[in-house]
């Protein structure tokens, strides 16, 4: 057996038809296995892969008893799997077919290469289309086993992410282990580098379906790891430079340990850049506010990503903090905004930032007021707070602009 696809599944029969689909065109001149393990799926996904085994496919289907959760469900993938080399396989993803050729002939001709990494294409499933790589390879690379300093520097100059890779099977089962504080795929590289050489391709083989035709508009299963897991890829980091360190292939000395801290300071900004725009898809300044801080102190206050929105915070953030403390108390019905030429407007933009919808937005009438007790003020100075209180509102309630917006520093 020459290639194991592993391909973890769980609920996602519809998903699975389609890449089974586009492993049915193989015509790989070597001996290949799909090993699918299934997390006790509650939909069709076994009647699916048994028409695919019905039709020739060399499938070799696994049931959980009970779902164990992705990484139970992915191990018990891999040691099923009987291939001298092995592939992990979303399954909702494609293979490049012709590629996986090409990368299989490669590894027979390098028996030193542990993992043979490739950038993927981002895919748009409904035009069909590849929309960009994840990242960029500017030529084929072999890195020795354990050069540590090079791989390091390679991943943080080209911003490398080694997700995508076909490993060498008599290395895999040793490196596939549990990890929960650090990113698994510096992890997992560190291992491999540790076992034997290491290989870049420029070329893709794999496709990470983006836009599907079975749910054009869902979210990306990889978005909240974006959005959340700098501190992991900066674990992910350490732990990669902790191999080189502990085999002797780094220096350990104070002025190289101020170096690497440095360097996984500043990838893990960078990928800060790309979680703020995430956030900012769902009208969240508050969480792209704090990234902002973080890249500021990184030096990168001035990226792209947040350069134009720091005129923006102050405000943005200060009605958003507005919307968070109004809707949690739970008597407030009514939000005055005592000095908004356009009180509908900022009404909905309140309700983008998070303001519960039961709340109604009005301007100020400058009349006393019989639902004073279940309403909220926002005001502009310390003056018309005290007019508020005298008029029977409650001065808890009262919310100054400059306590919501001045600590937004930028």
């Amino acid at each position: 057996m020459k290639l194991s696809i592993c391909i973890p599944t769980y609920n996602r029969a519809e998903y699975l038809q389609t890449a089974l689909t586009c492993l049915a065109e193989a015509d790989f001149d070597f001996a290949h296995e799909i090993v699918i393990s299934d997390n006790a799926s509650s939909d069709n996904t076994q009647e699916v892969v048994q028409g695919f085994i019905d039709k020739g496919l060399p499938i070799t289907y696994l049931r959980m008893p009970e779902n164990a959760g992705p990484g139970p469900n992915l191990t018990n993938a891999i040691q099923h799997a009987s291939g001298e080399y092995m592939i992990y396989q979303g399954d909702d993803d494609l293979l490049i077919l012709p590629r996986i050729k090409e990368v299989i002939a490669y590894l027979d001709a390098n028996q030193d290469v542990s993992a043979c990494h490739a950038p993927w294409f981002l895919h748009d499933e409904v035009q069909g289309v590849d929309h960009r790589k994840f990242y960029e390879v500017d030529a084929d690379v072999k890195f020795d086993r354990q050069d540590f300093l090079s791989v390091f520097e390679f991943i943080f100059q080209k911003h490398i992410f080694p997700e995508i890779a076909i490993y060498r099977m008599s290395s895999v089962r040793s490196a596939f282990v549990p990890r929960f504080f650090c990113f698994w795929p510096f992890v997992y590289l560190a291992h491999f580098l540790d076992q034997g050489a290491v290989t870049f391709l420029k070329e893709p083989f794999y496709r990470s379906v983006t836009v599907s035709k079975v749910a054009p508009n869902r979210e990306q299963a990889g978005n909240e790891d974006v959005m959340t897991s700098w501190d992991m890829y900066r674990g992910g980091l350490e732990y990669f430079l902790h191999f080189g360190v502990s085999r002797g292939k780094l220096s350990a000395d104070d002025e190289a340990r101020a170096l690497y801290d440095r360097m996984c300071h500043i990838f893990t900004a960078l990928r800060m850049s790309v979680a703020v725009r995430f956030w900012l898809a769902r009208n969240d300044y508050v969480r792209a506010y704090e990234l902002y801080t973080r890249m500021a102190i990184a030096g990168f206050g001035d990226h792209p990503s947040v350069a134009e929105l720091r005129s923006q915070f102050p405000v943005m953030v200060g009605l958003q903090t507005l919307a968070y403390k109004v809707s949690s108390i739970p008597e407030i019905k009514r939000l005055i905004l005592s000095d908004a030429d356009d009180p509908q407007a900022i009404s909905e933009v309140l309700l983008k930032l998070g303001l519960a919808d039961h709340i109604e937005v009005t301007g100020d009438t400058g009349e006393s007021d019989t639902q004073a007790a279940s309403t909220a003020v926002l005001v502009s100075s310390q003056e018309a707070a005290d007019t508020f209180a005298a008029r029977g509102f409650d001065p808890h309630f009262v919310f100054l602009e400059s306590d919501l917006m001045q600590f937004v520093l930028v």
